[in-house]
């Protein structure tokens, strides 16, 4: 009898313990659990990127398509319209864009077969980073890294352009961040 006295005096103090000990680990696993579950706003940021990105090639791909019938003529006109409210701003650009344009309508399969592929890497991208995925923190560092040699190549190879300076930046920025959250949690 007395030693089930003792149990139960000891036990609402044990309980006690148990419970404030239970609390602890909940509240360290829970810091430790946002602190590497979650994705940081920073990649968020990316990830928002990677979809406007995808969201902008696929846009593209259904304007020519709508206007692939008249496509030289909506071009020009397109072309011209850009030069007569912004003059030179990013003239290199359009003209690539407008080649770009011309050769997917001289092969509609092949065009359309690589804007889906490109929209579906940006958005797994983009799905992978929100959900803080281990595969796309390495693909955005491999698939960003890669293109920073070429980019400033052509920087420093052809004529000064602003808008290539500021794609080289963009690129070293996300890998950047992306480099930063992956030794913070501890992916390096």
């Amino acid at each position: 009898m007395t030693n089930y006295l003792q149990q139960e005096t000891e036990s609402p103090s044990s309980e006690a313990s148990k419970s404030h000990k239970s609390l602890k680990i909940h509240d360290n696993l829970s810091s430790e659990i946002e602190k590497y579950g979650k994705s940081s706003e920073s990649i968020k940021a990316v990830a928002i990127y990677e979809i406007v990105k995808g969201t902008s090639a696929l846009l593209g791909a259904a304007a020519l398509w709508y206007w692939h019938s008249d496509l030289e003529r909506w071009l020009a006109t397109a072309t011209d319209s850009w030069h007569q409210h912004f003059g030179k701003v990013l003239a290199p650009q359009i003209d690539s864009i407008v080649q770009l344009a011309q050769q997917a309508s001289k092969n509609w399969t092949m065009f359309l077969i690589f804007i889906f592929v490109y929209v579906s890497l940006r958005l797994i991208e983009a799905y992978g980073l929100w959900q803080d995925k281990t595969w796309a923190y390495w693909f955005s560092v491999i698939g960003y890294g890669i293109f920073i040699p070429i980019e400033l190549y052509y920087l420093l190879t052809s004529p000064f352009d602003w808008f290539k300076l500021g794609i080289l930046v963009l690129n070293i920025i996300i890998v950047v961040v992306v480099y930063r959250n992956m030794k913070n949690k501890g992916l390096i």
